[in-house]
């Protein structure tokens, strides 16, 4: 359970952003108190956020994906058809 936390939390290279932010679209807390009502933001700063967050990470996941086929096709032969 540690090390899942670990992992989920751990901000990824090539995302800018912790695998929990982009599935869930939030931070992850630990020892929150969910019944304790705190400010919420509003619905339309929220989703601008995190629509910004995923645009940003699915542009360096690109990047990244053409970066690892330039590595993998430099390497690869030609073959006859």
């Amino acid at each position: 359970m540690i090390a899942e936390f670990i992992v989920n939390n751990k901000i990824h290279s090539a995302t800018k952003v912790s695998p929990f932010i982009a599935n869930y679209r939030r931070e992850l807390r630990i020892g929150a108190d969910i019944r304790k009502k705190g400010k919420i933001k509003k619905t339309t700063e929220f989703t601008e956020k995190i629509k910004k967050v995923q645009e940003e990470a699915g542009v360096v996941l690109r990047k990244a994906q053409e970066k690892m086929k330039w590595q993998a096709d430099r390497r690869r032969k030609r073959t006859e058809e």
